[in-house]
């Protein structure tokens, strides 16, 4: 929220010249502003971008041109209560026969919150599901919607065993579904979690004895995926100072700044050298999650996402529980969604 309403005062204090120079948004704010003409492209002749990860500079990108510096990653990984389990698991399949048997005993085993589609990506991605898919020049094309293909039904049919076979409690899902996990793994009644970043500061202050893994691979043997969330610095379409706002930017995101704001924020930079510095993987959370964002892409910022969510959530929740079968739930939220973005383009 705080985002929006930040991209909504850029909107009405540029004009005025009254604006920042230099704003910081998430990656999924970035396809609003483009359109909108807040933020101009990056100076790319003054612009190193060696050190960064390609996925972080993906995130900025809109028609083949650079809108921003990335500054923090985030993503999801798997949290393990050590007095649970000597060591984290490597597979899903070994999950859900390990939560099986916890279950038995009146304990519950894994958590995730599969009935939001930004977790559920993870589990989808890796069977061949995909938000938005790309044409010739390398462009999100998002007419075409991969939730709804043979993988995604696969995938979608697994992860809903969880849920009919009472692994995952029904507690869970919803809206307060992630307060549930997170009371049940605090608690100790949940062996291990998948979440993001945003609980560390939680979880250690619950006092619970926990460690971070990268995200396990699914039954098919690959890695579980992940949306990687990219917020980056953005510089004002009206700045009068663009030049001197970019090399701001640059002086801000060196290396050696970077690991200062680690130390202080636990916030990853999108660095290489930074994520390979032993300020990094000498910390087990951190190095955790700098894997994980390895194995994840982007987050599609193109504005078309936003029509993305509740049809996704929404099918999730029904097909999870057998509520609906799992690919007429995924073809509705497919037909939805394309009627969402046909409006939504109508009006642009």
């Amino acid at each position: 929220m705080r985002y929006t309403l930040q991209l909504e005062k850029i909107r009405l204090d540029g004009p005025a010249n009254i604006g920042a120079d230099i704003m910081l948004i998430p990656n999924d704010q970035l396809g609003s502003a483009v359109v909108q003409s807040l933020i101009d492209p990056i100076d790319l002749k003054n612009f190193d971008k060696i050190d960064y990860l390609d996925q972080s500079l993906e995130a900025f990108t809109q028609d083949g041109k650079l809108y921003g510096i990335p500054k923090v990653i985030e993503t999801l990984a798997l949290f393990y209560n050590k007095d649970i389990l000597d060591k984290p698991l490597e597979n899903m399949s070994d999950y859900y026969e390990y939560s099986k048997q916890r279950v038995k005993d009146g304990k519950l085993g894994l958590l995730a919150k599969y009935d939001e589609i930004y977790y559920a990506i993870s589990a989808l991605e890796p069977y061949g599901a995909y938000v938005f898919g790309k044409d010739n020049n390398g462009n999100y094309d998002a007419t075409d919607i991969g939730f709804n293909n043979k993988g995604a039904v696969e995938a979608t049919e697994y992860i809903s065993k969880f849920y009919k076979e009472g692994l995952f409690p029904v507690g869970i899902m919803g809206q307060n579904g992630l307060g549930a996990i997170d009371s049940l793994f605090t608690e100790g009644k949940a062996a291990a979690v998948i979440n993001g970043p945003w609980v560390v500061d939680p979880y250690k202050n619950s006092g619970i004895n926990f460690g971070v893994v990268p995200l396990p691979k699914m039954p098919n043997g690959k890695d579980m995926t992940s949306f990687l969330g990219v917020r980056g610095y953005v510089i004002s379409h009206w700045s009068k100072n663009k030049d001197l706002a970019q090399k701001f930017i640059n002086f801000a995101n060196q290396p050696k700044y970077a690991k200062i704001r680690f130390e202080k924020t636990t916030e990853i930079p999108p660095l290489k050298s930074v994520l390979d510095d032993p300020i990094i993987k000498n910390d087990e959370i951190a190095s955790a999650f700098a894997k994980q964002s390895l194995r994840s892409y982007p987050m599609p910022s193109i504005p078309e996402m936003a029509q993305v969510w509740v049809p996704m959530d929404s099918s999730l929740q029904l097909c999870l529980i057998g509520k609906q079968e799992v690919k007429k739930a995924l073809d509705d939220a497919v037909k939805l969604i394309n009627q969402q973005i046909e409006a939504f383009r109508s009006q642009m």
